[in-house]
């Protein structure tokens, strides 16, 4: 998968689409980000370079519960990659 900057914007979209609101923040985050479950937030921090960011998307998105449905065509396409990258590499 590329590291650009269009890569993160589809990932970005994915979650957007599964009604997550994603933010970057500054904070003390471990593992470069937080969700709040709950409130179907996922707070990445802000200091990660692009890189950086849509690794921690790619880690993060299959851990997540997904409705494929609400997902346009592309986004589902997108989504079925990274949990397909998710299970090579577990």
């Amino acid at each position: 998968m590329k590291l650009t900057q269009t890569t993160l914007d589809k990932l970005e979209d994915i979650l957007g689409e599964a009604e997550f609101v994603v933010r970057y923040e500054r904070g003390n985050f471990q593992s470069g980000w937080c969700l709040l479950e709950a409130k179907r937030i996922v707070v990445l921090n802000k200091f990660l370079n692009l890189e950086a960011r849509i690794n921690t998307l790619l880690e993060l998105i299959p851990q997540l519960e997904i409705d494929i449905d609400k997902l346009t065509h592309g986004s589902q396409q997108l989504y079925e990659e990274v949990k397909r990258l998710s299970l090579t590499e577990a």
